[in-house]
């Protein structure tokens, strides 16, 4: 459940109809965070329960009726409630509750209640704990519970538990018990999605590594891995074992700190990665990742080998072509502009990036062609940011332009830039320009009256005209 009104709701609806059926049954798998959400949506309802049964000292008649009477708003009844050592995270969040004597019998209860409760109980309970930690009086449950959790069976609990916090608790339970050797750690590391837990088992299976001088059973599962961080760990190992060849393979990685750790074990020992990635991008089969890695580590002299890559019919190749001659500052934009056609997003977005800084100096007249509703969206996105880092005037055609466009986003982009168009050279601008373009952008601007308002309208003419 998402909503902890809903939970509220169902707990006090129970409660009044003495409904018999167990809480799990009424609110379904209950996580952690929905404990925390019912405690306070509980204490928020307008009318409760008066729960008589708990000031009389008699047991709960249901489940919600001893949730109910847990996180009620009146701390008598949340001290006199008994049996409340069947809902322990309830009784977990009460340990943190801000009435002493609530607190100190809540303490007692858990205290208690622990050496007896199984581990997948003890695991809801200790997920509850973590996410309470943090408030005044949370460090007692905390504390109890992590104690309780280096017990074995609890810990195996906690490793299956679907809460993150509670899942990330054992396996740093489990690194320090030393309970998974070396390649456990790194298969885990390779095929867990946390990367908390990725870190945590990565460090700890290098570590034992190191002290055992035995990278053999780690290396494969690093390598293989889906997650970037985790093959930068595996590469990063290589180095300790000095296989330079396996480096090299890393080289064209397709990320880019995987490429990086594989050029600094190469440096390391006296191997330069550049005469690679030259061969490489001068192969018929080039990756993408090899054209990135000359464009991280090249110099200018390398665009000769770069620029004939635009032209490959891979787009990953062509974007990555793109970004390396910015990186090594030899972009060249007459070569660049008739990409911004291509039929790859990424290649459009790379070349708008690219020629953003001079975007000023590109043809106006071409890029606005680009923005008429027949052109792909890409290329309409990508000649709406070059035109909206281009002078103020084409800047302003260019807003105007896009007003009542049919797409939502350039629209909205084109009304929110507009309202903030207040260049400094404005009135230079329009004066600069031909009487004919001046009385087509005061048409375009009465037109748009409708959109922005005769008063917007007005204010623009007058901040055009105005001296300088």
């Amino acid at each position: 459940m998402n909503n902890r009104t809903d939970l509220a709701h169902i707990v006090v609806k129970a409660t009044e109809s003495g409904h018999a059926a167990p809480l799990s049954a009424l609110l379904g798998p209950i996580r952690a965070q929905d404990w925390v959400a019912l405690d306070l949506a509980v204490r928020g309802q307008w009318s409760l329960p008066t729960a008589g049964w708990a000031r009389a000292g008699e047991l709960a008649p249901n489940g919600a009726a001893l949730a109910a009477a847990l996180c009620h708003r009146d701390g008598h009844i949340r001290q006199a409630a008994p049996g409340a050592a069947a809902l322990l995270p309830l009784v977990a969040i009460r340990c943190a509750d801000w009435v002493a004597p609530v607190r100190n019998q809540a303490r007692e209860l858990l205290r208690g209640a622990l050496p007896q409760a199984a581990p997948e109980v003890l695991a809801a309970v200790t997920a509850v704990a973590l996410r309470t930690a943090q408030r005044q009086h949370g460090g007692f449950a905390h504390d109890l519970l992590v104690a309780a959790a280096r017990e074995p069976g609890a810990a195996d609990a906690l490793l299956a538990c679907e809460d993150k916090a509670a899942r990330r608790l054992g396996h740093r339970i489990a690194v320090e018990q030393e309970r998974f050797s070396p390649t456990r750690l790194a298969e885990i590391t390779a095929t867990d999605g946390d990367v908390v837990v990725q870190d945590l088992c990565a460090d700890a299976a290098l570590a034992a590594a190191a002290r055992a001088g035995e990278y053999g059973g780690i290396l494969g599962p690093l390598l293989g891995a889906r997650q970037s961080r985790v093959r930068a760990s595996g590469v990063t190992a290589l180095n300790r074992t000095g296989d330079t060849v396996r480096a090299a393979a890393f080289l064209t990685d397709r990320s880019g700190v995987v490429r990086a750790c594989a050029r600094w074990v190469q440096r390391q020992h006296g191997i330069d990665p550049v005469p690679q990635y030259r061969t490489a991008c001068a192969s018929a089969d080039v990756s993408p990742g090899a054209v990135a890695g000359l464009g991280e580590c090249g110099t200018r002299a390398d665009a000769a080998l770069l620029r004939p890559l635009l032209a490959h019919p891979r787009p990953g190749v062509r974007a990555r072509a793109v970004a390396a001659l910015r990186a090594l500052g030899a972009d060249d934009a007459e070569r660049l502009l008739p990409l911004l056609d291509d039929p790859s997003g990424a290649v459009v977005r790379e070349v708008s990036t690219t020629l953003t800084p001079s975007a000023d100096r590109l043809p106006e007249a071409w890029l606005r062609e680009r923005l008429t509703a027949d052109r792909p969206d890409r290329v309409r996105k990508a000649a709406f940011r070059l035109l909206s880092a281009h002078r103020s005037m084409a800047r302003l055609r260019c807003f105007l332009d896009l007003l009542d466009d049919p797409h939502p986003t350039l629209r909205a982009a084109a009304r929110t830039s507009l309202a903030r168009w207040a260049p400094a050279d404005a009135a230079a601008g329009y004066r600069a320009l031909a009487d004919e373009d001046r009385a087509r952008l005061d048409a375009q601007l009465d037109s748009a009256a409708a959109t922005i308002g005769e008063r917007k309208v007005t204010v623009l003419h007058w901040y055009l005209q105005a001296s300088r």
